[in-house]
């Protein structure tokens, strides 16, 4: 790598090489939240259905809560030693263990060694991702032109979208291309085993990274922290704003992602009943409309401000989830599903979602000092996503079996987003102008 090469292809080979180990991550993600009602069957008891099926969701939300675990491993050692090493450990990682899902035994192979051994690599897979998304953020956002922070870094929330839409449209084709009974066999396991290709693209990519310049700046000022975690638990500045990442803009976007673009899926096959592939197909529409409509709210940021445009999100999430959920169930519950509208529900839930999107990859490293920002971002950032967002699949289910409304569990996200635009009016500062270097 030379050091004379043009800045321009320097940023371009950053937002690739950060780009792709997102994808991957939502890759593994979505592909996991779409067979959940297959890896119910496939890895769990099956006398009991719905038992099977929160199984399933709580396996997938155990590699959510671990993600904290793997932000502060891989983000206390992303503020000592730079960026492109740990970069390529997380991406390694997350790709074999995704790759070795698809090689799993079934239930009725190997009996309670199969949820074990799923719940292992889920394990691995979410301590893996701790130290990659934040990260990636912090690594993206310091390589953005000034002025252009906010349109720049939005690319890297396209990922999730990206991501969902490749899972989605591999597993649509795969049902239409194979009979039920060979899907629940072998079907289901092809998307994990073709991450091995996306894992040596990304592995290619990562390999010609550059260090961040803000890193090189404090490591030849000798001004690196020895402990990360440490100082940002004892500046009170920092750590204020890392609760505040927690509880508002974090949770705030796991929360209205989850909800209009994990959750809609899961609802509309097993609440409202829709044949799996029109489901599937239907979601993706609104999936489509995100990638500009983020793009938008990034350059939006840039213009009028990071807090204006969070704000909007939040409080636009907390006023129209119940509402719409309530509109899918009714206008999919009709003897002649009405397609229109249940797409028009599923556009609603997009707008907020792309205001939190938008400008949240610039706001999280903005929040923060550079000699503690991977950890101060990493950290919070997974807590609020695993803890809050990762588990919003599981209970939603659970609340609507518990009170037997399919719809009384979205009051856990619509209670949780009434409380971070609550803190977000009274405590979300304006970092749109805030060097990076400080």
């Amino acid at each position: 790598m030379s050091s004379a090469e043009n800045p321009r292809a320097i940023q371009r080979k950053v937002v690739v090489a950060a780009c792709f180990g997102t994808f991957l991550e939502w890759y593994d993600f979505l592909t996991f939240a779409s067979l959940a009602t297959y890896f119910s069957v496939l890895f769990f008891p099956g006398d009991d259905p719905v038992a099977a099926l929160l199984a399933s969701l709580g396996t997938f939300g155990v590699g959510m809560i671990v993600r904290p675990l793997g932000a502060a491993f891989f983000g206390s050692l992303g503020d000592r030693h730079g960026r492109r090493t740990i970069f390529m450990a997380t991406i390694i990682l997350m790709g074999l263990s995704t790759f070795c899902v698809g090689l799993l035994p079934s239930y009725a192979q190997v009996g309670l060694l199969a949820p074990a051994l799923l719940l292992l690599l889920r394990i691995l897979q979410g301590f893996s991702v701790g130290g990659e998304i934040g990260g990636a953020a912090v690594y993206l956002t310091e390589h953005a032109p000034e002025g252009k922070r906010g349109l720049y870094t939005s690319v890297l929330q396209l990922m999730g979208p990206l991501g969902m839409m490749a899972s989605t449209l591999q597993i649509v084709a795969l049902q239409y291309a194979l009979s039920d009974a060979d899907f629940k066999s072998w079907g289901w396991r092809i998307p994990f085993l073709l991450s091995a290709l996306l894992l040596a693209i990304s592995i290619k990519s990562r390999l010609n990274l550059y260090e961040s310049p803000v890193f090189k700046q404090l490591r030849e000022k000798n001004a690196l922290a020895k402990t990360p975690l440490r100082e940002c638990f004892h500046d009170r500045h920092t750590l204020g704003r890392m609760a505040l990442l927690f509880f508002c803009v974090s949770a705030g976007g796991s929360l209205l992602f989850f909800s209009a673009q994990v959750y809609t899926g899961v609802f509309l096959k097993t609440v409202v009943k829709l044949p799996a592939t029109y489901a599937s197909s239907l979601v993706t529409v609104a999936t489509v409309a995100l990638f500009p409509a983020t793009l938008f709210c990034g350059w939006l940021s840039d213009r009028i401000g990071r807090r204006p445009v969070l704000l909007a999100g939040l409080i636009g999430g907390a006023v129209s989830i119940v509402p719409v959920f309530r509109g899918l169930l009714h206008y999919g519950s009709l003897p002649t599903p009405d397609t229109a509208m249940i797409v028009v529900l599923l556009l609603v839930l997009v707008v907020p979602l792309a205001c939190i999107t938008g400008p949240q990859t610039a706001t999280l490293p903005e929040l923060f000092p550079a000699r503690t920002r991977y950890s101060a971002v990493a950290l919070p950032h997974n807590l609020s996503a695993g803890w809050i967002g990762g588990m919003s699949p599981l209970m939603v289910t659970w609340l609507g079996v518990t009170f037997s409304d399919p719809l009384a569990g979205l009051w856990y996200p619509t209670g949780l987003l009434i409380l971070a635009s609550i803190i977000g009016v009274l405590f979300l500062p304006e970092v749109r102008n805030r060097s990076l270097q400080e």
